[in-house]
């Protein structure tokens, strides 16, 4: 009797995402130019991997906008202008107030603000030090899990999926500007008024205000354009924002 040899189960999911976090660190940091090309056989021999995973890899990539399919065939690095950086800032903004407004509407339940009165704690803790150093890795890690909070909150995995995919761009999500924002002499300060705005968005949210919820996790978005026009304006807080590199600046 002939034995049919067991297939070979390949994992491919984790080495998409291997591939898939070595392209984008790849792009992020400039080793890809933008208007690059970048073709499947070519990041093939560049990171050591097989072509099936690479090929997922750099569809995924398309699709969070870092790069674009070329009718040749094959993918070019994406390059942005100042505008759109501010842009995908703003629809990041729009989409996390427009979860706020949901879940003040829909209501919550009593664990999820539970949990976020425990977040503001511990944001407390580090915002409110008597010392002028601030903990930033810790401040974003936290600042983090209190935006992931309020979207899941809303309880749509509709607006989920769009709000993962707007800060997808590694110089749109919530914390991306932070490190500009810690050279600032004002940042004490301005750490400050954002942890204000974290207390009050929660607070619209359990008494069911979901306009000034809305309005609160917008405006609270304004803090990360004014991190960017001070990175514009300074070649050396541009080299913090994740994604500098792939900034084609206008031509004067």
């Amino acid at each position: 009797m002939t034995r049919v040899a067991a297939p070979v189960i390949e994992k491919s999911p984790s080495q998409t995402l291997k591939a898939q976090l070595l392209l984008r660190d790849l792009i992020v940091q400039g080793a890809l130019k933008p208007g690059e090309r970048v073709s499947e056989l070519q990041m093939v021999d560049r990171l050591g991997m097989s072509r099936t995973p690479i090929r997922a890899a750099l569809v995924r990539l398309e699709q969070e906008d870092l790069l674009e399919a070329l009718p040749s065939g094959g993918f070019a690095v994406k390059a942005f202008s100042e505008r759109d950086f501010a842009e995908a800032i703003e629809i990041r903004g729009t989409l996390e107030g427009l979860a706020a407004r949901l879940a003040a509407e829909r209501g919550v339940r009593p664990a999820q603000l539970r949990e976020a009165r425990a977040l503001l704690a511990e944001l407390d803790t580090v915002v409110r030090r008597e010392t002028i150093e601030i903990d930033v890795s810790l401040y974003v890690e936290l600042n983090a899990r209190f935006h992931a909070l309020v979207i899941a909150m809303a309880g749509s995995t509709a607006l989920a999926r769009q709000i993962e995919r707007a800060s997808a761009l590694p110089f749109a999500s919530p914390s991306a500007l932070v490190p500009v924002q810690t050279r600032s002499p004002e940042s004490h300060h301005i750490l400050t008024i954002a942890q204000d705005q974290h207390r009050c968005v929660i607070a619209a949210i359990e008494r069911r205000e979901g306009s000034r919820a809305e309005a609160i996790m917008r405006e609270h978005a304004r803090i990360a354009h004014r991190n960017l026009e001070r990175a514009f304006a300074d070649q050396r807080d541009l080299a913090l924002v994740p994604g500098a590199a792939l900034i084609r600046r206008a031509e004067v």
